[in-house]
């Protein structure tokens, strides 16, 4: 199944230039979404993972449903302010400005083995800052996977450091 075909693109969303990836259509349909989940899961069944780490918000879903079949935790990432429990930050750069991420301190203990995953990978910034929120608590990142990278940002140059896989390449 060609998921590509599921990913709407939205031209000018949420400003002007930028040409927002959609996924509620391969969300929206039973066989896309299984497919993507049947294909993630392939990929880490009998690996040693013990949490999946999820990024806010789209990264959710597929973390909450790789997690669900492999029989793991997931851990949400999440905006600054966004947990209600005690947090560890980080904080990385944007375009303009910066930008924070934070996970709850109890989420990943020391020596977990941790998948990071998210819907997509744009410029990096905060798929990296993820990755030394795990870092910062002990995990060691099995790998990053992305469901849909924009290769011509390079975002993966910022993760080098992780094995990566990326199901979808635009």
């Amino acid at each position: 199944m060609d998921l590509l075909t599921f990913i709407r693109d939205i031209p000018d969303f949420p400003k002007p230039g930028i040409i927002f990836k959609d996924i509620t259509p391969l969300l929206n349909n039973p066989e896309a979404f299984k497919a993507a989940i049947d294909q993630l899961a392939s990929r880490y069944a009998g690996k040693r993972i013990d949490k999946i780490v999820g990024i806010e918000a789209r990264g959710f879903i597929f973390a909450g449903a790789l997690a669900y079949r492999l029989g793991t935790g997931m851990v949400p990432v999440r905006k600054k302010g966004k947990l209600p429990y005690k947090t560890l930050s980080e904080t990385y750069e944007l375009e303009y400005g910066t930008d924070t991420m934070e996970v709850h301190e109890d989420a990943i203990k020391p020596g977990d083995h941790v998948l990071v995953l998210d819907d997509l990978i744009a410029t990096g910034g905060t798929l990296a800052a993820t990755c030394r929120l795990v870092e910062k608590l002990g995990g060691s990142i099995v790998e990053v996977a992305i469901l849909i990278e924009l290769s011509f940002l390079n975002g993966r140059a910022k993760v080098k450091e992780y094995p990566y896989f990326t199901l979808l390449t635009v």
